[in-house]
């Protein structure tokens, strides 16, 4: 596929000239402080201060403008007023500027007529071909080279240092907070990106220049609004190609969150549950808030994440405290990692090692002894070190000082870990203990809930990026026609009403190979009652009218009809009911009264972003209160909605509890294929689907499609 990387973005993450226009004395103003730091922190490049009225600024010799500097800058600081940027952005074409930084605020974000002339200077720059950060941006640092072209306080205050990391977001706080907190353990960052308004370069295409770095480790991302999911999915394809992991965390969960974000941007907000479904699809680990964001760090880099055959989440706690070991066990035990079963050999071994009266099980308890016998903490790592049922560990250093050798601690595990290969955490609240491991390289905690957090982000991690390089081998492997889908050869219906008949809908699915009820539709009553000698003794009579698609609350279903008398005044009554409606009436649908072991909800919906998006949900007439469901993006495959289903809340009861069989999962999985190929094949045509129920036998019995109604997109209701 073609890079979407921008050449004109990388460069301005590796400037080797930088103009900074509206350059000024005081280090404490947005026009001072990049010019401050430049120098500061040490950038080797050639810095042009802008500002007409001095011939220095901050001992640097200033110039006019941008055409009277001696040489071409691969990047701008615009830190002018509002109504001056346009006029800048003319000055970077003419002088053949490819990309600024527009710090500028008083556009998109300050409401209506900010949006309009944050739309005008985006068109002006894309016809002039300057590419632009901002505006409103805090802007980009690269510490590797003190690049930093950035206001922020926080470097004052905190050291940079080069590392790793990336650090890219639409928010100027949510891009320090990480990175302080990520300081204060020692872990350095080369670039930090905060990209204000996303007007032009969106906080995914930084994203993507910065991930472009072969020696980037970890991507980590603040998104108030997620406009172009195919750049993030880029960087995630990028970033896993070569081991390394994005963190992202996406603000607007709640009512009042989304509304923050948009008002803080200025942008559209995105159905969140959506966007959960996209970032797992693409291998990223959401967040719920900038301590989740930072805290596993440390453990990623030392281990990281890998797509293993097999989920890694087989955990062994050690510590020579019985309680922390208890606390271990319960933290893991709520986030669903399960302790590791110690095999024969490795419990023998450490039979040996320990005091008598400690037992060797998982958590390990090395009891008070530690103090006193110098080599058991190295030699208990020995015998752990042989379980192959081990996935990942934890060491738990409660208190340590006179009489621990900590440094040997540190030592020791620092050579079990790099032996094993398998993510070790440490936690220890003393910081004097924490420094001792953390210089050793070993990943530190100060609370073991923290570790667990980590050791668990790790393991669901690793399955989220087995799963999306899945989706891409099987992706590849369509595309190059091994693994191919027939193409739909379903036709929508012409008409112009906004919804299909229940019968539309119904056939259009069953053409589409999904198993439907039994029905007629029947436009007399010598119809209906011949419909119910064939599909009887029990069936369902519904009115049938493209324009009632909820026939429910307007009494038009009938259940349980069971005689050629009830056909008729169920007739009868569908009939005057939809008169008195005002509407076309269709006729009726007689239905076989079929019964199943549970009832499932399935939807579809077209989002302008994320494409063809598939819901299924628990059935009944709970479904929106309970809100037991799962979203999948199309494509996915059969297994991916039998994953899905294994997170509902209501999924023991689905395998099967107190002598029930177990429910045919297979046949709701092929339908939610099949309902989104469906949709996906007719995107400008159909904008949503909704089936429910969707009732499902015993393993093995199948599924059917009871009820149904299909909207048409609103442009395209006369075609078919």
């Amino acid at each position: 596929m073609a890079s979407l990387l921008d050449p004109r973005l990388q460069q301005a993450f590796a400037p080797r000239r930088i103009a900074v226009v509206g350059a000024t004395e005081d280090r404490n103003k947005v026009g001072g402080r990049p010019l401050h730091y430049l120098q500061r922190f040490g950038f080797q490049g050639a810095v042009y201060p802008i500002n007409p009225k001095r011939a220095t600024v901050q001992g640097l010799q200033a110039y006019p403008s941008l055409d009277a500097v001696p040489e071409t800058p691969d990047v701008a600081i615009v830190a002018v007023g509002q109504d001056a940027v346009p006029g800048v952005i003319d000055q970077c074409a003419a002088r053949g500027v490819a990309a600024a930084i527009i710090m500028s605020s008083g556009f998109g974000e300050t409401g209506s007529a900010g949006v309009a002339l944050q739309h005008a200077l985006v068109a002006q720059a894309r016809r002039l071909g300057v590419r632009l950060v901002g505006p409103n941006a805090q802007g980009v640092a690269n510490f590797s080279t003190g690049a930093v072209m950035n206001f922020s306080t926080m470097f004052m205050e905190v050291a940079p240092q080069d590392g790793p990391i990336a650090i890219v977001s639409q928010s100027g706080a949510a891009s320090v907070m990480p990175y302080a907190m990520l300081r204060e353990r020692g872990i350095g960052v080369r670039y930090l990106v905060a990209s204000g308004n996303d007007a032009d370069a969106s906080v995914c295409e930084l994203a993507l220049a910065a991930a472009a770095d072969p020696e980037i480790r970890v991507v980590l991302m603040y998104i108030e609004s997620l406009g172009d999911p195919a750049m993030l999915a880029e960087v995630a394809r990028l970033t896993a190609a070569r081991g390394a992991t994005v963190i992202a965390l996406k603000s607007g969960r709640s009512a009042h969150g989304a509304k923050a974000a948009a008002s803080h941007t200025g942008a559209i907000v995105n159905d969140d549950v959506v966007v959960d479904a996209f970032l797992e699809r693409h291998g990223i680990w959401r967040a719920n808030d900038v301590h989740g964001l930072v805290n596993a760090v440390e453990l990623y880099l030392a281990a990281p994440p890998r797509p293993a055959e097999r989920r890694a989440e087989r955990l062994v706690v050690m510590s020579h405290s019985g309680a922390v070991g208890v606390l271990c066990a319960d933290a893991a035990e709520s986030l669903g990692l399960p302790l590791a079963e110690l095999g024969e050999p490795v419990v023998k071994a450490l039979a040996a090692i320990m005091p008598s009266f400690a037992t060797p099980q998982n958590p390990v308890d090395l009891t008070a002894s530690l103090m006193t016998k110098g080599g058991m903490y190295a030699d208990t790592l020995g015998a752990l070190a042989a379980d192959p049922q081990a996935d990942m560990f934890l060491v738990g250093v409660p208190v340590a000082g006179e009489g621990y050798d900590v440094p040997g601690m540190a030592r020791d595990t620092a050579r079990f870990a790099a032996a094993r290969g398998k993510p070790t955490a440490v936690s220890a609240p003393q910081a004097s203990v924490r420094q001792a491991f953390r210089e050793a390289g070993v990943p530190v905690f100060a609370h073991e809930t923290d570790a667990i957090g980590a050791l668990h982000q790790w393991s669901r991690h690793g399955t989220l990026l087995r799963q999306a390089a899945t989706r891409s081998s099987s992706s590849s492997s369509s595309s190059n026609g091994s693994a191919s889908t027939a193409p739909h050869t379903t036709r929508m219906p012409a008409g112009d009403a906004p919804f299909l008949s229940e019968a539309q809908s119904l056939s259009l699915l069953a053409e589409a190979g999904i198993p439907v009820v039994a029905h007629r539709l029947c436009r007399t009553v010598e119809e209906a009652v011949a419909a119910w000698q064939a599909l009887g003794p029990e069936v369902v009579v519904k009115a049938c009218s493209a324009q009632v698609p909820h026939k429910s609350e307007h009494g038009l279903v009938f259940l349980g009809v069971r005689s050629a008398g009830d056909i008729a005044a169920s007739w009868t009554a569908c009939s005057e009911r939809i008169a008195a409606m005002g509407v076309p009436f269709d006729g009726v649908i007689v239905a076989q009264r079929v019964r199943g072991q549970r009832e499932f909800a399935l939807g579809v919906r077209q989002d302008p972003l994320f494409g063809t998006v598939v819901m299924v949900s628990d059935g009944g007439k709970y479904v929106e209160a309970l809100r037991d469901f799962v979203v999948l993006l199309h494509p996915f495959s059969e297994a991916d909605v039998l994953a899905k289903l294994r997170t509902l809340r209501i999924a023991p009861v689905l395998a099967g509890v107190r002598g029930d069989a177990p429910t045919d999962l297979d046949a709701v999985a092929r339908t939610a294929v099949a309902l989104g190929a469906l949709a996906a094949a007719h995107p400008q045509a159909i904008a949503s689907i909704d089936l429910n129920p969707l009732i499902v036998g015993a393993a093995g019995q199948g599924g059917w499609a009871v009820d149904a109604v299909i909207e048409r997109q609103e442009e395209t209701h006369a075609h078919p």
